[in-house]
């Protein structure tokens, strides 16, 4: 892994539903060359519908239009789920500043799921006439984006394609709508700070640049929209279940030059599922590179440590979290 690239490739992933394993197989290398090499690609071919991506950002553009009071009403920190608004100022990466962001986090909704885990059970949802019937269809949609996509990458590994479905029963992988509002009399200040994602993967759609990618000399690489096309980028859970031979890369959004909104699917596993690097991913005679994670408490955990709700409730110890957690993404050379 060089890490020395200086754009993001671009794959058509229509060949995943291909009944020839050939044509699978390629896209899949295509896929893995990406994830290993860079940790970002952009998928094309993705059989996403239009139409339900134009419904949700209607939905987000009607829900952040009003007023902060109404917003807060379906404030994050009274879920169960850790579903609801996030305004600006909730969210601050340890050893960061406040984001100019703000958001609506969705999860698998689960009603029947209600206090078996921190991620999972019913979405708090706001009371916005067709704003849960368009996020709903869309998660939908992109959750059968994210099937195909754990197959591809199952087969880059060369791994059975199915590897992953064993473990993809009630993921409570996560829909984040994010507005980033646009002020030039603001000071400033990065749209979100440079970090790794949690889960396995994400599936972004954003209106605007400002998405950013850290290279392995340290330059930060732009990652614009492409017309039709989604950014996936490999978290820090399939890192760790390759061994690193998928590596999470840093990346930040800027500071805005224009009213932006990003739609990202941060796909991951169930709750419970053990993540430790695959042994048919360790070289004979090699210890692992990451020690064993169970996938939802570790998400937990990182969710904990940046929710001001959630460090509320670590300062009254109602939460007690790991001390130590692993770190992931590319390593800058000097």
């Amino acid at each position: 892994m060089s890490g020395d690239f200086d754009h993001i490739p671009i794959v058509d992933i229509r060949g995943l539903a291909s009944a020839d394993p050939a044509e699978r197989r390629a896209v899949a290398g295509a896929m893995g060359e990406a994830a290993r090499e860079i940790g970002f690609l952009y998928v094309r071919g993705h059989g996403v519908d239009e139409a339900l991506f134009e419904a949700l950002l209607d939905a987000a553009r009607r829900f952040f239009d009003q007023p902060l009071a109404a917003k807060m009403e379906s404030y994050i920190g009274g879920s169960s789920n850790h579903s609801g608004y996030v305004p600006e100022g909730e969210e601050v990466f340890p050893g960061g500043t406040i984001d100019r962001k703000e958001a609506y986090d969705l999860n698998l909704d689960l009603p029947e799921a209600r206090g078996e885990a921190p991620m999972l059970g019913p979405n708090r949802w706001p009371d916005l006439p067709g704003f849960r019937e368009a996020a709903s269809a869309y998660y939908a949609a992109v959750s059968d984006l994210a099937r195909r996509l754990f197959r591809g990458f199952a087969l880059a590994l060369d791994l059975p394609e199915d590897h992953f479905e064993p473990y993809r029963r009630r993921p409570p992988s996560q829909l984040r709508m994010i507005h980033y509002p646009f002020d030039p009399a603001a000071q400033d200040r990065e749209g979100i700070g440079a970090h790794t994602d949690y889960e396995f993967f994400t599936i972004l759609r954003g209106t605007a640049p400002g998405l950013e990618v850290l290279n392995g000399r340290g330059e930060w690489i732009d990652a614009p929209p492409v017309p039709g096309g989604y950014v996936i980028n490999i978290g820090d859970m399939l890192e760790a279940w390759t061994n690193g031979a998928f590596t999470a890369t840093t990346h930040r959004v800027r500071k805005v030059a224009e009213e932006r909104y990003s739609f990202p699917f941060f796909a991951t596993c169930d709750y419970e599922t053990v993540v430790e690097p695959d042994p048919r991913l360790v070289a004979p005679g090699e210890a692992p590179r990451y020690p064993r994670l169970v996938s939802g408490e570790h998400l937990f955990a990182q969710t904990a440590r940046t929710f001001a709700y959630l460090k509320a409730r670590r300062a009254r110890g109602e939460l007690v979290l790991p001390e130590d957690e692993p770190r992931f993404g590319r390593t800058v050379r000097a």
